[in-house]
């Protein structure tokens, strides 16, 4: 954290990872300086920034905004954004997806599996209660079905856009072979441009798997290990614009890439534990969940765009108290993230670049 005046006589202090702007108005008076703003702010949430900027008529405005992020990756958060029906209560939050229509898909460990809320947080329907069992991953295809892994029950499922039950693949509740046999409790997947099905099996197998649009396994990839190819928990899948297949190697701390048939391409390392990636649709762009109570956003060069959280836990809104599972961009560029170790944690990240 520093303090301090900047070139042109405003004031400023920075803490560790959130913009803090502060508003208001009063006739002017002497501005006993930059320490009184840290004290001020700080009981409330860590700033970057805290600036007081001379207004007409002599007084005195600053502006009090939480931003989190920097750069052109800069995001508010909207406190009590989503608005469950009377009553009900969520769990773990473990994945969060939106469709084509930006309805956002809210997938929890609670007797309500499968939520859909629209943008603005408002209820618009549930179900899966008679099927979905352990949510972990979720995904979006272009026809808005939504496919799930069930990880405790060993499965995959795909639904229509209205919850009704189009094919699971594994057998539920049967864990496979221990000579990596899909599936042993699966944890996320992605849909190639082909239509073709790979799915991470990652906390009873170190694999990948690939399956036709059918549901036919072609191919297996993985095992235990910190060398490449190897995983200590393959946590999540994703493919980008490339048709490069992403792996988070969570508990080895970096993120593996793959091409569609398994060979290994690169690795990106000194990560904090991934638990899942978003990649932007038209840009080379990577979103990644970091169980270390942490959002980052990369280029493909891996170059930090922007950052923030950390390895310390916060309930205050914008940051993370428990481990970022979920995370998921919709088409105005506002971001979603669900936690999991913590009950109903999921916030919704506006963004003002």
């Amino acid at each position: 954290m520093g303090v301090g005046t900047d070139s042109d006589g405003q004031a400023w202090c920075q803490f560790k990872s959130v913009t803090v702007r502060v508003s208001f108005r009063r006739p002017a008076r002497p501005w006993t300086g930059p320490r009184t703003i840290r004290n001020l702010i700080s009981p409330f949430a860590p700033a970057r920034h805290v600036r007081l900027r001379q207004c007409r008529r002599g007084y005195r405005c600053m502006e009090f905004v939480m931003t989190f992020g920097f750069g052109q990756y800069t995001y508010e958060v909207a406190e009590g954004w989503f608005k469950p029906p009377n009553g009900w209560t969520f769990g773990w939050i473990a994945a969060v997806a939106c469709d084509s229509q930006d309805r956002v898909h809210v997938y929890s460990r609670s007797e309500h599996p499968m939520v859909v809320f629209d943008r603005e947080g408002n209820f618009l329907a549930s179900w899966g209660e008679d099927v979905l069992q352990d949510a972990h991953g979720i995904w979006i295809d272009g026809e808005d079905q939504v496919w799930c892994t069930e990880r405790n029950t060993h499965c995959v499922r795909k639904f229509s856009p209205a919850g009704e039950l189009l094919m699971t693949i594994g057998t539920p509740g049967r864990a496979g072979a221990e000579d990596g046999a899909p599936f042993n409790l699966p944890t996320d997947l992605d849909l190639a441009p082909n239509g073709d099905i790979y799915i991470s099996d990652g906390y009873g197998n170190a694999r990948v798997h690939h399956y036709s649009p059918a549901g036919e396994l072609l191919n297996s990839w993985g095992d235990w290990g910190k060398g490449p190819g190897q995983f200590a928990l393959s946590h999540c899948v994703r493919i980008d614009r490339y048709s490069q297949v992403w792996i988070c190697d969570r508990e080895n701390s970096r993120i593996q890439i793959f091409d569609l048939q398994g060979k290994f391409l690169t690795e990106w390392t000194d990560l904090a534990k991934p638990d899942t990636i978003f990649f932007h649709p038209e840009e080379d762009v990577v979103y990644i969940a970091e169980l270390d109570q942490q959002i980052s956003i990369y280029n493909f060069d891996k170059e930090l765009l922007s950052q923030w959280g950390g390895r310390q836990r916060s309930d205050r809104p914008g940051e993370f108290v428990a481990c970022p599972h979920g995370i998921w961009v919709d088409s105005h560029g506002d971001m979603y993230v669900g936690e999991v170790q913590a009950d109903s944690r999921l916030q919704k990240f506006i963004r003002q670049n």
